[in-house]
């Protein structure tokens, strides 16, 4: 049980518990190290179902939240269909050696239940503890700045440590304070408009849709179609589904947020396929969701007393899953570069370096996929190509299905090219099915 005064002093401050913040925090415990994680909210908060790639098992392995998680009982998913263009493709996980379930879950309890095992594992974690900026004047111990909201007042108060991880999500208060933050220079700049629904119907790997009833008994997939200048989600969740829009910011322009909610759901109701899903749905009141300044990065992520990471230090499209994934990756990267770093402060500089490029490797990996572009604009290609060089073949080969089927693996054959890989990889058909109809 966590001590409810915040202490003056840590080894580690953890901005942020979401899965980034709350898996650092995991893993720096479980290592020795003393860590206090402040956040702002009260979980479970409010935030997007999402779905999850099976990759993630590894990294919850290594916290050892992966029991948890498997008692929870998340909606597992067997795949995804996508129709792009017309064209209607769908990919099995288990097709690529994957043996441990995709998941559907709603983010949160799944948030919820990270963090409460980070507390169980030692970390020091203060909810409703909003932190104002963190004061780098002193570089041996930098002086973080928090509002304490627990008692309904908003008592000022200060935390010394030796080492400041920010996982705030895209309020990104590190990259605000630095100044960098930077949004993406693209044509393809989107925001995010998503809600919930009861009753709707599913899509299942077999191509047809089934009733929420029988979401015990079948197993769901991702269903995911282009739609004009965008792209639509369709989640089943426990009780839910959950829809969202990712369209250009030109579509919404101007609208209050009560005409964007209009919007989605007029959308929602006329989009090809998902109006026959939600059909006889409900919309449930008051859930809906927005999010814009959809990509982003930030010019500076670790030093020798920081690291920002997850949406903390960027966010691209999230068509292929990679979110959760990436705040994972950020956190195992982040953890052994901290510990290294606490251990022997004298090569606190080479580990921040060695963590900054590893996490810019997998953010350049990410968005060279989802957005179709690749070199500038904050993306190493050098890294991104010594990334591809490193991921396991099977891992790759899921990357290659996931671009062709939303008609972007042009952009991939180059990165595999560019990146020596071995093998056929960069010219043989993926592992996708092609579909002649849906029956929903």
């Amino acid at each position: 049980m966590t001590d409810l005064n915040i202490p003056a002093n840590c080894d580690v401050l953890v901005i942020g518990g979401g899965p980034a913040g709350s898996s650092v925090a995991t893993l720096l415990a479980k290592a020795g190290i003393d860590v206090v994680l402040l956040e702002k909210a009260l979980h479970p908060r409010p935030q997007v179902g999402e779905s999850l790639i099976p990759h993630f098992w590894k990294y919850t392995d290594q916290t050892g939240a992966s029991a948890l998680i498997e008692r929870e009982g998340f909606v597992g998913k067997a795949g995804g269909i996508v129709v792009w263009n017309g064209k209607i493709h769908r990919i099995a996980f288990s097709e690529f050696g994957f043996t441990r379930p995709a998941l559907h879950v709603e983010r949160d309890i799944f948030d919820a239940l990270l963090l409460k095992h980070a507390e169980s594992l030692g970390v020091k974690v203060y909810q409703q503890v909003t932190v104002k900026q963190v004061d780098f004047a002193d570089s041996q111990q930098p002086k973080v700045h928090y509002s304490d909201r627990r008692g309904g007042g908003a008592d000022e108060g200060n935390i010394v440590c030796r080492h400041v991880i920010d996982a705030s999500g895209p309020g990104a208060l590190l990259a605000g304070q630095f100044k960098s933050k930077r949004l993406i220079h693209s044509s393809m700049r989107f925001l995010s408009l998503w809600g919930y629904f009861k009753n709707a119907r599913f899509v299942a790997a077999d191509g047809k849709s089934h009733a929420a009833s029988e979401l015990g008994k079948i197993m769901p997939v991702t269903f995911v179609t282009s739609f004009e200048d965008g792209w639509i989600w369709h989640i089943a969740l426990r009780k839910l589904t959950s829809v969202g829009l990712v369209i250009n910011t030109d579509r919404t322009r101007g609208m209050d947020k009560a005409g964007r909610e209009r919007f989605f759901l007029e959308t929602c109701r006329r989009a090809p396929y998902l109006e026959r899903l939600l059909e006889s749905a409900e919309y449930v009141e008051d859930a809906f969701f927005e999010r814009p300044d959809y990509s982003y990065y930030s010019t500076r992520l670790c030093g020798e007393n920081y690291t920002l990471i997850g949406d903390a230090a960027s966010f691209v499209d999230p068509i292929y899953s990679h979110g959760v994934l990436n705040a994972f990756y950020n956190a195992a990267f982040t953890a052994l570069a901290v510990k290294e770093s606490l251990h022997d402060p004298s090569r606190r500089a080479r580990h921040a370096q060695l963590c900054e490029n590893r996490m810019r490797q997998f953010y350049g990996f990410s968005r060279s996929l989802a957005l179709g572009e690749f070199g500038g604009d904050g993306v190493d290609a050098e890294l991104v190509r010594q990334f591809m060089r490193s991921v396991p073949p099977v891992e790759l080969e899921l990357m290659l299905a996931a671009s062709f089927i939303s008609d972007r693996a042009s952009n991939f054959h180059r990165l595999a090219q560019e990146s020596g890989v071995s093998g056929p990889m960069a010219d043989t058909p993926p592992r996708t099915h092609v579909i002649e109809r849906l029956d929903l």
